[in-house]
């Protein structure tokens, strides 16, 4: 199974001083009405355009109920599903769960948020004691497989909007 994890592109900033632990239901509502900024704009058609060619036509694209994740998906041009499990307070479980890890017989991409994009990576790699950070508008392409009766999973690729 491919599994690509995609931080939703730069975003307009949250208003001024809410901490994340103080966050009220209004705020978070607010969270999810966020916009990509101009920068965040040109990042998902770059990204869009370079995934458009390797991803297969069958591949399930789902998407975080956040403004942010839909505008950064919306130039792939192709068919996607709003996910409330992937909304910034989603879990890796609640992630892995819905896209069939390991198991899906078709690619999926999930655009989602920080940290729980990082933290799959690092169950799925087994890096322990490590954080991983994906850089807004960038992804991870992994992939299962099993060789000698163990399920392995490695890195296809990673990619950066900056780069492209």
């Amino acid at each position: 199974m491919d599994l690509i994890v995609w931080r939703h592109a730069d975003a307009e900033d949250l208003s001024d001083g809410i901490a994340p632990p103080a966050i009220t239901e209004i705020d978070f509502q607010a969270d999810l009405a966020r916009c990509l900024s101009s920068k965040g704009l040109r990042q998902a058609a770059r990204m869009a355009q370079w995934l458009d060619r390797k991803l297969a036509d069958n591949a399930r694209i789902l998407v975080s109920p956040a403004v942010r994740c839909e505008q950064t998906v919306v130039p792939l041009g192709r068919k996607y599903k709003i996910c409330p499990e992937l909304s910034p307070s989603g879990s890796v479980d609640d992630l892995l769960t819905l896209t069939h890890w390991p198991d899906s017989k078709y690619p999926v991409v999930v655009v989602g948020h920080q940290p729980t994009l990082g933290q799959v990576v690092n169950r799925l790699l087994g890096l322990d004691g490590m954080d991983i950070s994906l850089r807004k508008g960038s992804l991870w392409w992994l992939r299962s497989r099993l060789r000698d009766g163990q399920r392995q999973a490695f890195v296809v690729t990673v990619q950066s909007p900056d780069f492209l």
